[in-house]
Order: structure tokens, then C-alpha cells, then sequence
């Protein structure tokens, strides 16, 4: 990109255009700092929607789930740390918060594996995850009433989250952020269609 031009990449572009800057963390942590990493919006988007799914798999994880297995955690804690000492691996260690889903162990334990790594990669995982939960926790009355149709036939939690919070946003008189969220959802590419009883999204 060329400032000259005006295509100078800012946070407050970003932001400007919709994007959570810890989503553009996400993107330039999954390459290694020594290669050079090809920014195009499409790239970008792509990050947005793998950031969003980690994010509601991390929800998916019971926080009182069993009992904080310290030997396990140990365990990926030193992985965790062999792939940032081998010349700061991001990518690697992006990588790894993707094996901690997989861990043979509890959700609390799973939970406080990917905070000490997310401590060091700094992209909100716990706390975006949180809310992400909490967040469906208020909206699951609804569920049974709204439906909430992907098009592609590919199921997305972190979406279909989003659009119930548009769908309670409206009955609320909220349109600001009812609005907010569709255009949140557009700049990541997913088109919604509003149908009677619920909503129909796909990717375009």
C-alpha cells in the first residue's frame, strides 16, 4: 500500500470500514515476521470470518467444566513456549490455540491453556469469547422462535450470534445497532435477506 496514493493502513481505517483491529492482529500473526505478508481486503476478510469462528469455538467451551488440570496445562504451556522460541513463531503459536481446542482435557482446563497463550498473542480470545458467550446465553429464548437460514448450508455459530443480537436489537428499537451489526457482517462479506419469522444470510 502507498501512502502517496492514500491507500496508507491505519487503525482508524480499519475501524472506519467495520473491522476489529484484533481481527487484523490475527491476519499478520498467522504469517512469520521474516516473509513478507500480501495484504488484500479479500485476505483480510478471510481473517475476519477464521478469527469469528475461533471465537465461538472458544465460546462453545464450558467455563466450569471439570476440575483446572495444572499438569496438562504445564504441558502446552512449555509447547506453547517451544514454538515462540523457535525465532518468535506466531503463526505457529496461532496454530496452537487451534491444538488446545483438540486437548484431551476439560473445558476450564482448555480454557485457561489458550488465556496463557493469548496472554502473549494478545487477541482478546478469553474476553471476545466471554461475551460471545454470554451473549448467547441471553438470546437462546429466542432461538425457538427466530430461525436462522445459511444459504450455503454451512452452519456458523459466531453468525448466527450476531444476527439473533440484530434480531433482539430490532425488537428493542435499537436500530443503531441493528444496523451496526448488518453492516459489521457485510464488510466480512456475508449478505443477509430478512424473512418473515427469521433471517436467511450466505457469503458472497
Amino acid at each position: 500500500m502507498s501512502k502517496s496514493k492514500g491507500e496508507f493502513l491505519t487503525v482508524s481505517l480499519l475501524q472506519e470500514k467495520g473491522y476489529d483491529p484484533l481481527a487484523y492482529r490475527f491476519f499478520c500473526l498467522q504469517s512469520h515476521y521474516r516473509k513478507s505478508l500480501v495484504f488484500t481486503w479479500e485476505n483480510l476478510d478471510n481473517a475476519v470470518g477464521a478469527y469469528n469462528k475461533l471465537l465461538a469455538k472458544i465460546a462453545a467451551l464450558d467455563p466450569e467444566d471439570g476440575e483446572l488440570d495444572e499438569t496438562v496445562r504445564a504441558e502446552y504451556r512449555e509447547k506453547f513456549k517451544a514454538a515462540m522460541d523457535n525465532d518468535l513463531n506466531t503463526s505457529m503459536g496461532v496454530t496452537f490455540i487451534y491444538d488446545a481446542l483438540k486437548a484431551k482435557t476439560n473445558g476450564k482446563t482448555k480454557l485457561a491453556i489458550i488465556g496463557d497463550a493469548d496472554s502473549v498473542l494478545s487477541l482478546g480470545l478469553i474476553e471476545k469469547s466471554a461475551a460471545l458467550r454470554r451473549r448467547n446465553a441471553a438470546v437462546q429464548p429466542a432461538k425457538a422462535e427466530f430461525t436462522v437460514i445459511p444459504e450455503d448450508g454451512e452452519e456458523d455459530e459466531g453468525i448466527k450470534a450476531r444476527l439473533i443480537a440484530r434480531m433482539e436489537a430490532k425488537k428493542a428499537k435499537n436500530f443503531g445497532e441493528a444496523d451496526a451489526i448488518r453492516e459489521a457482517l457485510k464488510s466480512e462479506g456475508v449478505e443477509i435477506t430478512d424473512i418473515p419469522g427469521g433471517v436467511k444470510w450466505k457469503r458472497v
